[in-house]
């Protein structure tokens, strides 16, 4: 399985010179069966979604789309997916379930006086589908989702598994609304556990440093020290600090992923995730 970043910053984009290594664009990462295939699942449709088109060599895409939850830094590049929108395209689109049908949540933020056009505007191949809990079977992939805690409308994590590898996708996850846990770091939730337990790769909220807390806990986002420790504690392999807050440079995620290194010592695997990073996992 192939894993491709293709947008890693959180909040809002990031533009200039001080954020050109790890990128400026917001949360896309695509899922490919292999390095021979192009992505045929994507995970949030940030700004980055935009370079899944590159990643298509030419050809429109044909696959579904997971939406963690619907803040605009997750959602937001949806209209702008060249791939989604050329000729042949299918893309369906799956997000929490909300109540109401997922095209008309969608509605809210694509539509006059919002934005230009609405959600069925950008293609006959276009399908939207309300997502539970649970496990699911998409594209070929077993994706188990979970309600993990996060501010502002319900948020699911994932587990992506295929041919024996796992990756679990916890953007936007806010451990310390359970409590401060073990560490004071945040709660050890069931339902994340869940999705981390042994997996190969752990892509993890890491916006805020521990000492910025309890002042930033009403954003709603974890740190890097928390995702070390869930990390190790479950039994993780490789972890990639993900959603990188949008005022921190480059030479800063250096140093909260050289500080997340000491931390994790022999134990673990740990990167920061970066535009065009890939991932090949057997």
């Amino acid at each position: 399985m192939r894993v491709t970043f293709c947008g890693v910053r959180g909040s809002t984009p990031a533009p200039g010179a001080a954020f050109l290594r790890f990128g400026g664009h917001t949360s896309s990462v695509a899922f490919a069966v292999d390095e021979q295939t192009a992505p045929d699942l994507v995970i949030d449709a940030g700004t980055g979604l935009a370079a899944v088109t590159t990643l298509l060599g030419g050809r429109p895409y044909a696959g579904s789309i997971l939406l963690g939850h619907l803040h605009w830094d997750h959602t937001h590049g949806l209209p702008f997916f060249a791939g989604g929108t050329a000729a042949g395209s299918r893309v369906a689109i799956h997000l929490p379930a909300q109540g109401e049908s997922a095209e008309q949540v969608l509605e809210r933020c694509f539509s006059p006086p919002h934005f230009p056009v609405v959600p069925s505007a950008l293609g006959a191949g276009w399908s939207f589908h309300d997502l539970e809990e649970g496990r699911h079977r998409v594209e070929g992939y077993d994706v188990l989702a979970r309600e993990i805690p996060h501010k502002g409308g319900r948020s699911l994590g994932y587990r992506v598994s295929h041919g024996g590898a796992s990756v679990a996708y916890v953007s936007d996850h806010n451990p310390t609304s359970w409590g401060p846990g073990p560490d004071g770091l945040g709660a050890r939730h069931d339902n994340v556990l869940e999705l981390v337990r042994d997996t190969d790769v752990m892509i993890h909220d890491a916006q805020h440093r521990a000492a910025q807390f309890p002042d930033v806990d009403f954003l709603g986002h974890a740190s890097p020290e928390y995702a070390v420790e869930l990390a190790r504690e479950a039994g993780v392999r490789t972890v990639v600090l993900f959603h990188h807050a949008p005022d921190r440079t480059d030479d800063q995620v250096d140093e909260i992923l050289a500080d997340a290194r000491r931390l994790a010592g022999d134990d673990l695997v740990v990167h920061a995730a970066y535009e065009g990073m890939v991932l090949d996992l057997p």
